[in-house]
């Protein structure tokens, strides 16, 4: 297993399954969804691709393709979104490590939005989405989700419980 102190972008690395609450807001009604993802290494360690899909009510409400990347040199993190609402990055959203949470703010026409990956153990991290309209100042909860480690490369082996968000 690659050493994720020094590049905490490796924790993402896998396949993952979660349970998500979604807040009422201007996208859409709030409630539960699943989700799946798929991040995988590219370019020798220097970006990350991430794949996502979440279902509500039995059908796919949001797709999304995430880059994440780590400047060598230093400990500056990015992150590039494009996802099925519409959103695509201008410039990336600037990261920040302090050895426990991985946070993101993306910057746009409509606002701020604060991605902060959370990680619990080596197979389950959460994932906090939230917004903000005033520059910054305030910040809504939008998502909250936990996503465990699908383990479908040890056949017979299942998928550990997922803890209530």
């Amino acid at each position: 297993m690659p050493d994720t102190s020094s590049n905490p972008l490796h924790k993402l690395v896998g396949h993952w399954r979660g349970k998500e609450t979604i807040q009422p807001s201007q996208w859409g009604a709030g409630g539960p969804a699943q989700a799946q993802v798929a991040c995988r290494e590219a370019l020798d360690g220097k970006a990350f691709v991430q794949d996502y899909e979440a279902e509500r009510d039995g059908k796919t409400w949001l797709q999304a393709h995430a880059i994440f990347a780590r400047r060598a040199e230093a400990a500056d993190y990015s992150l590039f979104w494009f996802d099925s609402l519409g959103f695509a990055p201008q410039e990336p959203a600037q990261g920040t490590w302090d050895g426990h949470d991985l946070a993101f703010i993306r910057t746009s026409p409509r606002g701020q939005s604060r991605h902060t990956y959370t990680f619990i153990d080596d197979d389950t991290y959460g994932m906090r989405l939230e917004s903000s309209f005033d520059g910054g100042a305030t910040y809504v909860l939008v998502m909250e989700g936990v996503y465990t480690r699908i383990h479908d490369e040890q056949p017979g082996r299942e998928p550990a419980s997922i803890p209530q968000a």
